[in-house]
């Protein structure tokens, strides 16, 4: 047994933090306690880097933004400072020895992320705030490079894909209990509902998204394989929830987003070609663009608010362009995206700028009762029209260039399984689909800047990367 003298330096450790601890905690000041927690966070990076790595993705719908107190800056904890220590260390292991496989470089879907990060840097130089750039790139960077390129690593063990969805699901099951239970605390009201999922979520959007994303993968993991009875009962509890969750989320989007994954999945079913689905989007999006005028003036018929209590009502209330100050707000903003594309085409005003620059765009007729006239409500609400108006007609093209490569990648891999590798097939396709509810909902709203959103969608690509060449040297040998 070890003696106090042998163990002085521990005790001493011991009690100087101790009397730190009081003289914090006696000055209101909390955060000290944060300490312990980030040396073993430190310690897992270092000693446990594949574990910490897994685990962010339960840590990840259960982080929070201190923002909420600080008043100050926005960090999600405890995920973004993990992710920042693992890109960090993982880049200099790589200097020294490789970390990131080969053939993650090869992938068309790698080409892809890579011009886009590429351009996110050159508009960075021509921003009209360079430091917001800078910084939005550095974000991007610390999900890009922890979970694409070193997720690329932690996946090729099959058993790491399980583990990945299995916690990001467990870690949504706590936040959508928590926040159902607090808002039956309310008799499930609508109003109370865009805010009861705080401080896990910001508001109803987010998470109604995240809710939709996950139903797919719950699926599929009941369907992937002869779950043990326990396992069953589990997912069908969870399922259950999440179905629950989904509905009072009161987000039409994410509802929407559901019914558009169900077309897919069809179409998947019915192996219609991929060419063939972006012909017909090409043409319907021509159809649109020509029909605009028509089109419009049968939207301004459409009256349905979205504060009903009856469901198809609510999803109707989607179209709703003439009452319904949210779709109202939401095409101010797209307006603005819109002129500032136009007065920048190419290199846009430069990433993460949206938010300062989109007030002096806003016309009085497109203002509404939650407009603000200094513009500080927010992004453009539109994972593919922000970039437009941030980083120019290139912005937008790698933006797309990445959903057309993973979904080409990931419905090319479904069909590549055979029946004899049935529960990969089928987990990929639920993947797939929940990619799908993303973004369909990234039309409406956008949040790949946050851990929430972005964890899990550079998690399922780094997968397709990953299960796409081992597939490919298996047909080699």
């Amino acid at each position: 047994m070890l003696t106090l003298r042998e163990n002085k330096w521990l005790f001493l450790s011991c009690a100087v933090f101790c009397a730190l601890s009081l003289y914090f905690a006696w000055n209101d000041n909390w955060f000290f306690f944060l300490i312990p927690a980030v040396l073993l966070a430190v310690y897992g990076a270092v000693f446990h880097m594949e574990f910490t790595f897994l685990l962010l993705f339960f840590f990840t719908p259960v982080s929070i933004n201190i923002e909420e107190y600080t008043k100050s800056f926005g960090l999600f904890i405890p995920t973004e400072p993990m992710l920042f220590g693992i890109m960090i260390l993982v880049v200099a292991q790589h200097l020294y020895k490789r970390v990131f496989p080969v053939y993650v470089f090869h992938s068309y879907l790698s080409w892809a992320i890579g011009f886009y990060l590429f351009w996110i840097f050159l508009t960075s130089i021509t921003s009209s705030d360079q430091v917001v750039s800078l910084k939005f790139l550095l974000a991007k960077l610390w999900f890009i490079i922890p979970v694409f390129l070193y997720g690329s690593q932690v996946f090729q063990q099959r058993r790491n894909i399980l583990f990945f969805l299995w916690l990001f699901i467990a870690g949504m099951t706590i936040t959508m209990s928590y926040t159902l239970i607090v808002h039956a605390s309310h008799q499930f009201g609508e109003e109370e509902g865009h805010w009861v999922m705080n401080p896990l979520f910001k508001d109803h959007t987010i998470y109604g998204a995240l809710v939709a994303f996950i139903l797919p993968l719950v699926v599929a993991l009941y369907f992937s394989k002869r779950q043990p009875p326990i396992v069953q009962f589990l997912l069908i509890i969870i399922f259950a929830i999440n179905v629950t969750a989904l509905y009072f989320s009161y987000t039409r989007a994410a509802w929407l987003s559901i019914i558009i994954a169900l077309i897919v999945l069809a179409f998947i079913k019915l192996r219609i070609k991929f060419s063939w689905i972006l012909t017909a989007t090409a043409i319907a999006g021509l159809v649109v663009f020509f029909s605009w005028t028509s089109i419009q003036q049968a939207l301004e018929k459409n009256d349905a608010e979205h504060t009903t209590e009856e469901f198809g009502e609510r999803l109707e209330s989607v179209s709703n362009v003439t009452t319904d100050a949210s779709n109202l707000e939401r095409l101010n903003r797209w307006s603005c995206a819109w002129e500032m594309f136009n007065e920048r085409p190419v290199f846009g005003f430069g990433p993460g700028t949206y938010a300062f620059e989109y007030a002096r765009f806003q016309e009085p007729e497109n203002l509404t009762i939650i407009s603000t006239n200094f513009g500080d409500g927010g992004n453009a609400h539109s994972e593919y029209l922000g970039p437009l108006a941030e980083m120019g007609v290139f912005g937008l093209i790698s933006v797309l260039a990445i959903v057309a490569a993973i979904f080409y990648l990931g419905i090319t891999l479904y069909n590549s399984f055979d029946r004899k590798d049935h529960e990969m097939r089928v987990l990929v396709l639920g993947m797939v689909l929940a990619l799908v509810t993303y973004f369909f909902h990234g039309i409406l709203n956008n949040y790949l800047d946050t851990d929430k959103a972005a964890m899990p969608i550079w998690a399922i690509a780094a997968i397709f990367v990953t299960l796409d060449y081992q597939n490919r040297q298996k047909k080699r040998i």
